[in-house]
Formats: C-alpha cells, structure tokens, sequence
C-alpha cells in the first residue's frame, strides 16, 4: 500500500511505524512551503494522511479536492501516533472488509 502524509516538518518513527502497518510506499510533504499547494495525488496513492496540527485551513481544502479528483481517500489526524493509528485502523479495516 502507499501513503502520502501531508504536515509536520518531519515524520520521525510515524515512517517506521506506517511500515510495520504494511505501508511501503511513503510520501510526505511539509505542506508549509508554497509549492506545497502545487502538490500532485497520484492515482496509485492508496491513502492521504493529513495531519491537522501542521496545515493550514487553505492546504486542507487543496488536499481535499485533489484527492477526490483522483478518487484517493483522505483522512485528517493529529501528529500523535495513537491518533494515526486510530484512522490507519479504521482504513485498513474498511479495505478488509471489502
């Protein structure tokens, strides 16, 4: 599976953890730069993970439109990584249960 997180200014052990989820395709963004907002979603993305605590209302919405044009889910968390796992949880539960 692949994964663009969006925030933060860096993802520390949130890498290695999203790998042990089976995540092996790992993108991130800071989302703070303004070439950030030209950011593009991939089709073969699988996931957007935004992290509120680090983005902008602006970037939110960015990220929100280009992920439903490319049929992509999105999810919003806080840069905790019970939080993370929370909605990674609930994804891969739904993805399973397909």
């Amino acid at each position: 599976m692949s994964i663009l997180v969006v925030g933060g200014d860096r993802l520390g052990n949130i890498e290695d953890k999203l790998r042990e989820k089976g995540f092996n395709e790992i993108g991130h963004v800071t989302g703070r730069k303004k070439g950030d907002r030209k950011i593009k979603i991939h089709e073969n993305t699988d996931l957007v993970l935004v992290l509120i605590d680090y983005i902008g209302h602006n970037m939110a919405n960015i990220i929100k439109e280009r992920s439903r044009r490319n049929n992509v889910e999105v999810m919003f968390c806080k840069r905790s990584w019970p939080s993370i796992r929370k909605n990674i949880e609930k994804y891969t539960t739904r993805i399973v249960n397909q």
